[in-house]
């Protein structure tokens, strides 16, 4: 399972021009996962990313996490982060995985303790984003 977490003061996701998610300052973290991924992945990915210290603290270093902030999270199901690109020019999609790993991923913040927003999987969504910072990361579990 991976994630690209980005740390963001607001984001929000669309469905036919109407907002179906969104966050004030906190977590924009687009998911993936494959068939070989599990439910404990899931939890892991959870605990990386309401962990994760990539805010700062009042030095000004990165060492508070969205559990410290009071953050919000906002998860989108991204299958596409599985296309392989090694053959051709169109991308394969074999190796995703079905939805429910995300919505593990979705209990398990929220068991946390985050303030979580979600996407409407399977529906043509516009995800939109303002960085907090140049802060992007990959998460694997």
């Amino acid at each position: 399972m991976r994630a690209l977490v980005q740390r963001a003061s607001e984001a929000c996701v669309r469905v036919d021009g109407e907002v179906i998610g969104e966050i004030g300052a906190g977590l924009c973290c687009l998911v993936g996962a494959t068939r070989d991924d599990s439910r404990e992945s899931a939890r892991k990915l959870a605990g990386k990313i309401w962990n994760l210290r990539i805010f700062a603290d009042e030095n000004g270093q990165m060492n508070r996490s969205v559990a410290d902030t009071s953050g919000e999270v906002l998860v989108v199901s991204q299958f596409t982060l599985y296309g392989d690109t090694r053959k051709g020019r169109r991308p394969s999609f074999v190796a995703a995985a079905a939805p429910d790993l995300a919505a593990e991923l979705i209990d398990e913040l929220r068991r946390l303790g985050a303030t979580v927003a979600t996407d409407s999987f399977g529906a043509y969504m516009a995800v939109e984003l303002t960085n907090d910072g140049p802060v992007t990361l990959m998460l694997k579990v």
